[in-house]
């Protein structure tokens, strides 16, 4: 093997001293996440093990599990009073663009994402656009908004460069799953999430966790040469 053939596979873990993690489903007994407080409050000090200094957690708001700002704020209290860690709990939530989400929207009935309240995570079903997907992205700009799309990397109805190049050219932020470039989630979503890396179009990074399983597979993780500078520049994970 020469040097050059030995450099270009060299890969390195990533060190998560001091990431934000901005997309999780640690809230216990909200949605498909973590479905207890014990389990919880386990999780967070995984993080802490980690290294891992900020999290907000993204429950779901959709059709299916209707959850209301009000309820999960309850449930984010609980879970404050039951975790003392090093940890920064921040709530948020990922809102499912469906028939309901303009309604909620006009009511202003959201869980903001980021320390400025100016941006929220969205989401869409993995298969199809969302009907009007190009007016509710603008109505959402009309709020006071910007939009964050929750793993782009996993939208099957996405399937080109020009494709995401659209949505940025709109004003949408994209958000990975670390556990994207894994494989996690198959071989195509893994293409796709490189590509957008490479290309330095996401803008946050998240562990889209649901179980103690995902941190762990997170912290095996390792990174190309090429992925080391976008990681270290976009996401604040440095690599070892």
């Amino acid at each position: 093997m020469s040097f050059f053939s030995g450099l270009f596979r060299t890969t390195y873990p990533i060190n998560l001293t001091g990431f934000t993690d901005w997309h999780c489903h640690i809230l216990p007994g909200v949605d498909d996440g973590v479905q207890n407080m014990t389990d919880s409050v386990a999780i967070l000090k995984a993080y802490e093990d980690a290294g891992i200094a900020e999290v907000w957690l993204t429950p779901h708001i959709m059709e299916d599990i209707p959850n209301t700002p009000e309820s999960l704020m309850k449930r984010f209290k609980e879970l404050q009073e039951c975790y003392r860690g090093s940890v920064k709990l921040n709530l948020a939530a990922e809102n499912m663009i469906d028939s309901l989400f303009l309604e909620r929207l006009e009511k202003n009935d959201l869980l903001p994402i980021g320390n400025d309240g100016k941006t929220l995570l969205v989401e869409t079903s993995y298969f199809n656009a969302p009907m009007k997907f190009s007016e509710t992205i603008e109505a959402i700009k009309s709020k006071g908004y910007f939009p964050l799309l929750a793993h782009p990397e996993r939208y099957n109805y996405l399937d080109s460069l020009e494709d995401y190049r659209r949505l940025k050219a709109q004003g949408v932020l994209f958000q990975m799953n670390l556990m994207s470039l894994t494989g996690h989630y198959g071989p195509v979503v893994k293409k796709k999430a490189e590509e957008l890396l490479s290309e330095g179009m996401y803008d946050r990074a998240g562990s889209d966790l649901h179980r103690k399983e995902h941190l762990d597979i997170i912290r095996r993780m390792k990174i190309s040469s090429s992925q080391k500078n976008v990681f270290n520049r976009t996401f604040s994970i440095t690599t070892e």
